[in-house]
């Protein structure tokens, strides 16, 4: 099986064009581990669609599959155009939580950043979840899949490590969650860290840095209708938030080609 890895600031995935075989689960976890697979956060599968232009299917690094991962579908956006599978610089895609819109900006014929149409964001009324020997304050909020965003004074010194896997299986979340710690730096900048549902930490969470910008909207932290800038352990993203609608803008990039041997 040849593949194509890629990354969205640092959020990396190996890339098979076509239908994700019926052991797709057990080879993202094979092939996703960092010292004897590949290395990933998971794999993503394009195919062709009958709803969108292409279709894309997402295996966390635990064989998990996830709903929609909007620096994946970034990546997906580039595989199709830079490939020559496509000459549309406008997009559909279709993942398990809907049709989801892309605008690919493209410098020297080649696909530089892409912004997606998210959707809707819902958030929801803060929890507090006992973690930890103690309790945390979350805002619950759904991109297309579940996030609990925590706004902390420092990000630098949030425990991460310690409560990001209790949060996701916390039982409030049944299906568990992505779990993100938002620091506000600024007028509508926001310093973010993330732990994934089913990856754990990852360099940069796209969902998630539309979770925690649609959050500080709500909360009146940054405006709408304004770009927010939300930096995260592998760069920047802009989120613009309108009327619970958002669009994100970011990179995507290559990285090596590869072939498993068995």
């Amino acid at each position: 099986m040849r593949f194509t890895k890629m990354h969205g600031l640092g959020n990396d995935y190996l890339y098979v064009f076509g239908e994700a075989p019926e052991n797709a689960a057990e080879l993202s976890v094979r092939l996703s581990e960092r010292h004897f697979g590949a290395g990933s956060d998971g794999m993503i599968y394009i195919s062709p669609s009958d709803s969108a232009d292409f279709k894309m299917r997402i295996f966390n690094a635990d064989g998990s599959e996830a709903k929609m991962c909007g620096n994946g579908i970034r990546c997906v956006g580039k595989y199709v155009y830079d490939r020559g599978l496509t000459q549309k610089t406008r997009l559909s895609i279709e993942t398990l939580s809907g049709v989801r819109q892309l605008e690919l900006h493209l410098a020297g014929g080649k696909t530089q950043s892409v912004t997606v149409d998210m959707g809707t964001a819902e958030v929801g009324n803060d929890l507090e979840l006992r973690v930890g020997g103690g309790s945390v304050t979350c805002t619950p909020v759904s991109v297309g899949n579940p996030h609990a965003v925590i706004f902390v004074p420092d990000v630098a010194e949030a425990p991460l490590l310690e409560l990001g896997p209790e949060i996701e299986h916390h039982s409030a979340f049944p299906g568990g969650v992505n779990v993100e710690f938002v620091q506000l730096t600024g007028a509508n900048a926001l310093r973010m860290r993330v732990w994934e549902r089913g990856s754990g930490v990852t360099m940069a969470c796209g969902t998630g840095a539309c979770a925690c910008a649609a959050a500080a909207v709500s909360k009146g932290l940054c405006a709408a209708d304004t770009p927010i800038s939300v930096l995260l352990d592998g760069g920047t993203l802009s989120v613009a938030v309108t009327d619970g609608l958002i669009l994100m803008t970011g990179p995507a990039e290559f990285i090596y080609e590869g072939e498993t041997l068995e």
